[in-house]
């Protein structure tokens, strides 16, 4: 792999202190400090700092708790989708059977078997609709409560803070 002329630092004016103000140390206070110990001593007004880390904890676990709940609930949709193709399957083969087990009947017999067929598919074929939309619902449902409680549970934490930083 090649490194382009920008990356090369001894080419690129841009990586020249005398071109570059924000490397030189003389006029960048940041570059001769340590950014840790900056950080480790900041004082923020009123806030406290591992507070702050605790609630941003809380809230990755509750997008990670709301990513599970809806990947769990895809996982099932897509299980019940493979169950309801089985089904299909299971069910066209048995009436395909029946057809050539009937082929010797009257054509309204037949007409009047396979308009009842039809009529079941696509009663079965609305169900399943409505079972798979209401299984994805219940998943968003449960995935939005999550987040909901932890957006409710942060406010209640920021107002706590804010009335501790207004005592002192």
């Amino acid at each position: 792999m090649t490194q382009t002329s920008f990356f090369d630092f001894s080419s690129n004016p841009f990586f020249d202190p005398k071109n570059n103000p924000f490397l030189d140390p003389t006029k960048n206070p940041f570059l001769n400090k340590d950014l840790a110990d900056v950080f480790t001593n900041m004082k923020t007004p009123g806030f406290d700092v591992q507070e702050m880390v605790a609630a941003q904890r809380k809230n990755m676990e509750a997008i990670a708790a709301a990513n599970k709940t809806a990947v769990e609930g895809v996982q099932a949709i897509i299980k019940r989708q493979g169950e309801i193709l089985k089904e299909i399957v299971d069910e066209t083969n048995a009436l395909a059977q029946e057809a050539g087990s009937n082929v010797g009947s009257a054509p309204e017999d037949q007409a009047a078997r396979n308009l009842d067929a039809v009529k079941t598919s696509i009663e079965e074929a609305v169900g399943n609709m409505k079972e798979l939309s209401e299984m994805l619902a219940k998943s968003q449902g449960e995935a939005f409560e999550i987040l909901n409680h932890r957006l409710t549970e942060s406010l209640e934490e920021v107002k706590s803070t804010i009335a501790k930083a207004k005592k002192k």
